[in-house]
């Protein structure tokens, strides 16, 4: 799923998607991870586990570590989802 068609699907501007990949926005509405979980076809309570605050810097940088690779996870299972 392209960028553009994923912004589409959750209501918001392909740049605010681009910066919440990067990293660059912090936090998003519970009414975003909402969306996401319809999306994605995931329980909601999966996308909280990383959306957590944690006050550990090392914590912090393993999370921001891995939430690329739950973003590739959530295009995976998007695809099966299609199929």
């Amino acid at each position: 799923m392209s960028q553009t068609d994923l912004a589409a699907k959750l209501r918001i501007s392909k740049s605010y998607l681009s910066e919440i990949e990067k990293g660059e926005k912090k936090k998003v509405s519970l009414d975003l991870l909402e969306r996401y979980a319809e999306v994605f076809n995931i329980p909601m309570s999966s996308l909280m586990f990383f959306a957590e605050q944690v006050d550990s810097s090392r914590a912090e940088r393993a999370r921001v570590a891995v939430a690329g690779k739950v973003a590739k996870m959530l295009a995976w299972v998007a695809a099966k989802n299609e199929a």
